[in-house]
């Protein structure tokens, strides 16, 4: 890198911080939010983290931005305190993104777009889940933040624009049915029953409660969107959640209701009869095997999670404040991660491995 390169990074860096009101080691104590011109777009939102290398900045619709500093054309201050788009706002930026075939549905905490005539079908099942969500660990003692801007859920009205929208997103290739993207913190699924099956609407259901428990989760304190947590602690969440009597509650009442069949089945099948204690360490430590193995890595994630809801549900609670709380941008590593698990349920992994074996047998 040239000196004068470098020093327009580090100008840029600096007018950053001084364009929010207070700075504490480099990163904004307040909720101001600047204006940023880059050579494609221009951006507005609050500054979360940067250095001479990157910005990072919250979107006024929730989307996370990062870019290089020595990028920026032109920046200003544009309100001492963030502000979020207004759902009106919000709303007419949905429609001329995905045009005539969509129209966009409010809820009290959702803006839900949806193929034309059918809000009854969708709008409330989000708005339900997050109340559900809500509930769950309101009545669990943990702190739910309030929402800064209204969640987005795109339902597309059949599978190809689901896979277009997922090729543009992620670069997709297939084999998902429905995903939260954490930067731009939008749900999108799509309609299984436009296919001719109504059969699909059960699975459809059950995609769209996992995907809004991420969405949710990321948007309430108990995930970081800027440091997430674990992966076995997100997907363990979102697949407790799959279960009617944890989504549901209120109509479904019995302990059993609360059982992920499908997970429980695929642990008792792929993992029980040869679990060992390292196992747990592992999963705990590092997120490769949810990349090399991932069909074992998501049913010892339920697994584990539901132990730990039912059994220790306040050490639970503390242990997805603890990580749903760390420093934006930062790696957590494995050493990090280990010494948080056994800070609240211990380090012995033979003891608890023992404890978890004989409770996931015993669940009926």
């Amino acid at each position: 890198m040239t000196p004068l390169r470098r020093l327009s990074r580090i100008v840029v860096v600096l007018t950053i911080a001084s364009a929010v009101i207070g700075v504490r080691s480099g990163r904004a104590a307040v909720e101001g939010m600047i204006e940023v011109r880059l050579p494609k777009l221009t951006v507005e939102g609050q500054p979360l983290d940067w250095n001479d290398r990157e910005v990072h900045l919250l979107g006024r619709d929730g989307r996370l931005w990062r870019f290089d500093p020595a990028e920026v054309i032109e920046y200003r201050k544009t309100a001492a305190r963030f502000r979020a788009y207004s759902p009106s706002e919000l709303r007419a930026a949905l429609l001329c993104e995905l045009g005539d075939d969509y129209e966009v549905s409010g809820t009290g905490h959702y803006l839900v777009a949806h193929p034309r005539g059918q809000r009854d079908r969708w709008a409330e099942r989000f708005e339900d889940l997050y109340r559900s969500f809500v509930h769950y660990f309101s009545v669990r003692g943990f702190d739910i933040q309030r929402l800064e801007y209204p969640l987005i859920g795109i339902v597309c009205k059949d599978r190809a624009d689901f896979r277009r929208s997922a090729a543009a997103d992620l670069n997709f290739s297939g084999g998902i049915e429905g995903y939260y993207n954490l930067v731009s913190n939008r749900i999108t699924i799509y309609d299984m029953g436009a296919e001719g099956d109504s059969s699909d609407w059960k699975h459809n259901a059950s995609v769209l409660i996992h995907e809004a428990t991420h969405q949710t989760a990321f948007n309430t304190g108990v995930h970081g969107r800027a440091s997430p947590p674990p992966t076995w602690a997100v997907e363990g969440l979102a697949m407790l959640f799959e279960a009617p009597g944890v989504y549901d509650s209120r109509n479904h009442t019995r302990a059993a209701d609360r059982v992920n069949r499908e997970r429980l089945a695929a642990f008792r099948r792929l993992l029980a009869p040869r679990h060992r204690p390292e196992m747990i360490a592992s999963l705990i430590a590092s997120d490769e095997w949810f990349r090399v193995r991932p069909a074992t890595a998501y049913a010892e994630a339920w697994a584990m999670s539901f132990f730990l809801a039912e059994t220790e549900p306040r050490k639970y609670m503390r242990y997805l404040k603890l990580t749903g709380g760390r420093p934006p941008f930062r790696e957590y590593t494995a050493a990090e991660r280990t010494a948080d698990f056994t800070a609240i349920f211990g380090g012995d992994w033979r003891m608890l491995e023992a404890r978890f074996l004989r409770f996931i047998e015993g669940v009926e």
